[in-house]
């Protein structure tokens, strides 16, 4: 309750501002900034590529003022459905969840992340031997996990992969869910927890503080992924597709650069986390790199789709199914790559 309301002030605020700026701009120019507001769960290394389009003005040659606010707990997606947001950054499957019996589905229109951005990393006298399940069940058992908010989808995989190895993530470990991602460093440090899992700044603050050492298992292994994408609802590109076509438009253009020019993406990256040191931010794009982080043409497959919610279904979190034409509108990605 309190998320949305901060969220709400700060929407307006920004919003505020937006009007006031593109009510200066009007006087010299008859185009009208539209201004959109785009809701991310948490300000996260892995959105890079939106931040790139910001920062390098890509919104604003479509005629956009675009503008990112943080909203934890889940609030990223309700804030869609209120209206509060214009779009969310985050997986398919929590949309789909919201849209389960919403007459207004909230749509995914461009791929960001397409790789599970999630590792497992473990206090540094634990160690792991061997790599089979059956090594990873015994290397798990009994420990206690920080495995972050209920429903998020650091928990989801992490309670998916227990599943898998044989366990039970109610009975056979213990899992503390913290709302607040960045906890899971302290939780290890302080010895309140066993094992975390996290993306980055997380893993290498954990490096640098002695928590732990590198991941011992890392998600991006389940290959093509759609961890982070941008959604609208479906009425949004209904009323108004060209202001959608515009958005994915830059959105294409800051994956482009995020793909292909590591210095200029490094360099924004350093604008967004300016208090995170150089060498954690160099480790950061490094392991994004090897991963294979980033989509590279925007597009949401049918298969990349499946995988978010086999793991929802798996894990008791939703398991009404969905339909893929519904969830997913690649019409704007297909028709800025006919360009």
């Amino acid at each position: 309750m309190h998320t949305m309301k901060r969220l709400k002030w700060a929407v307006s605020l920004l919003l505020l501002a937006a009007l006031v700026l593109s009510g200066c701009a009007s006087h010299g120019s008859k185009q009208k900034t539209k201004n959109l507001v785009i809701a991310e769960p948490v300000h996260l290394i892995a959105y890079l590529p939106l931040y790139v389009a910001i920062d390098k003005g890509y919104f604003k040659e479509e005629g956009l003022n675009v503008k990112a606010v943080t909203a934890t707990g889940g609030a990223h997606v309700t804030s869609v459905v209120s209206g509060d947001a214009w779009g969310v950054i985050g997986g398919p499957e929590s949309n789909q969840i919201a849209n389960y019996k919403s007459k207004d589905q909230i749509t995914s229109v461009v791929n960001v992340v397409n790789r599970a951005n999630v590792y497992l990393m473990a206090n540094k006298k634990l160690k792991l031997s061997g790599s089979s399940d059956e090594a990873l069940a015994k290397f798990l058992k009994g420990k206690t996990i920080a495995a972050g908010r209920y429903g998020g989808s650091p928990n989801l995989l992490t309670r998916y992969l227990l599943m898998n190895v044989g366990l039970n993530p109610n009975k056979d470990v213990k899992l503390d869910e913290p709302a607040d991602a960045a906890a899971v460093v302290s939780l290890v440090s302080q010895g309140k927890a066993d094992i975390a899992n996290g993306g980055e700044p997380q893993i290498n603050e954990g490096i640098k503080k002695g928590a732990w050492n590198e991941p011992f298992y890392g998600f991006p292994s389940l290959g093509d992924y759609a961890y982070s994408v941008v959604s609208v609802k479906a009425s949004t590109i209904k009323k108004d597709p060209e202001t959608v076509q515009k958005f994915v438009n830059a959105m294409l253009k800051g994956l482009k650069v995020v793909n292909e020019d590591k210095e200029e993406a490094y360099k924004v990256l350093k604008k967004e986390f300016p208090t995170t040191p150089d060498a954690s931010l160099k480790a950061a794009m490094d392991r994004a790199y090897k991963d294979n982080l980033w989509s590279k043409d925007g597009y949401i497959t049918k298969a990349s789709v499946a995988k978010p919610m086999d793991v929802v279904k798996k894990t008791g979190i939703y398991t009404h199914g969905y339909q893929y034409s519904k969830l997913v509108d690649m019409q704007f990605v297909e028709k800025a790559q006919d360009k």
